[in-house]
């Protein structure tokens, strides 16, 4: 809204991702050639204030969303956007790669996980990838990194924290210093969908028709404890605190991704190094809410400089 995205829209539907004859009309009406379904509930520490409907939104909304498309009979490229927090973490130090488990030990990241296997089996019941010619439908799901950027305003997040806290003046908040993840400008995991979505478009083929990974150049992933202090100097004033404490909900220790797949298959590569991600974030909340700037100029100013770095 602050973007004022509406504008440059051909047409908007706004409702539950739950509602499904809401979407079997909206999908209806847009007879769309790709669909991005990037609707869920995405906080871990909120899964533990509301499972069911952490779980009622991750879960069953996708269904919804499958069920639209299976309903609509007509051929399309399919991308569900779950996160790394699919896989079944054992805090091992190598990246997750596509083939491993789904799992997950909090109630977000195992709605994340169900949702994966659910996706697989409407590719196996409904939308076989090597009948793509009968039913015309390309199902694939995509998992990023830990995204960090402009325009984020959600409870318990990294960004969010810091900001609120620097603006006020107040040390900023942070719980698990020690916890390392693969953080990345919220440009690169869009691209890769793009990335994907194009090649489900213009070279129908089984291949596309899987999970994929986009997230950060292996061995640049960054402790939390790293990222707030990048963060704070970029901003150029305050500091943070360690509010880790026994007894808080679990959160994985370790998580890093392999986007090897990515890059073998599809060619895509994340552009922006993890101090050039933290300083164009900051500079975002600095220039819309310290200097009264306009949110959608700074929205294209990242998207102008990204896209000068793809080519």
């Amino acid at each position: 809204m602050l973007a004022k995205v509406s504008g440059c829209l051909a047409g908007e539907t706004i409702g539950d991702i739950r509602d499904r004859n809401l979407l079997r009309r909206a999908l209806t009406g847009f007879k769309p050639d790709i669909v991005f379904h990037l609707a869920a509930q995405p906080l871990v520490r909120e899964s533990y204030s509301a499972p069911y409907e952490t779980f009622d939104v991750n879960v069953m909304g996708t269904a919804s969303l499958l069920e639209a498309v299976r309903e609509l009979k007509q051929p399309c490229a399919v991308v569900c956007i779950t996160t790394d927090k699919c896989y079944e973490n054992r805090e091992q130090v190598w990246g997750y790669r596509e083939c491993d488990p789904m799992g997950g030990h909090d109630p977000y990241s195992a709605s994340k996980g169900a949702a994966e296997i659910l996706i697989a089996a409407y590719r196996r019941s409904f939308f076989a990838s090597d009948r793509i010619g009968d039913h015309g439908i390309q199902l694939a799901s995509a998992r990023a990194g830990n995204v960090i950027g402009g325009g984020d305003w959600a409870k318990d997040r990294i960004v969010t924290d810091i900001v609120s806290a620097l603006i006020a003046g107040l040390p900023a908040p942070v719980r698990n210093p020690h916890a390392i993840r693969p953080w990345q400008h919220v440009l690169e995991p869009l691209s890769g969908y793009l990335a994907l979505a194009s090649s489900m478009l213009t070279k129908p083929d089984p291949r596309w028709c899987e999970g994929w990974n986009f997230g950060p150049v292996s061995g640049t992933e960054l402790p939390v404890g790293k990222l707030a202090d990048a963060f704070v100097k970029t901003w150029g004033k305050g500091e943070w605190t360690d509010q880790s404490a026994p007894g808080q909900p679990h959160e994985a220790s370790i998580l890093r991704l392999s986007i090897e797949k990515a890059g073998r298959e599809l060619g895509w590569r994340p552009c922006w190094s993890c101090d050039e991600t933290v300083k164009r974030t900051a500079r975002w909340y600095r220039t819309v809410l310290c200097d009264a700037g306009d949110a959608r100029a700074a929205c294209l100013i990242d998207i102008e400089a990204y896209g000068n770095c793809l080519k």
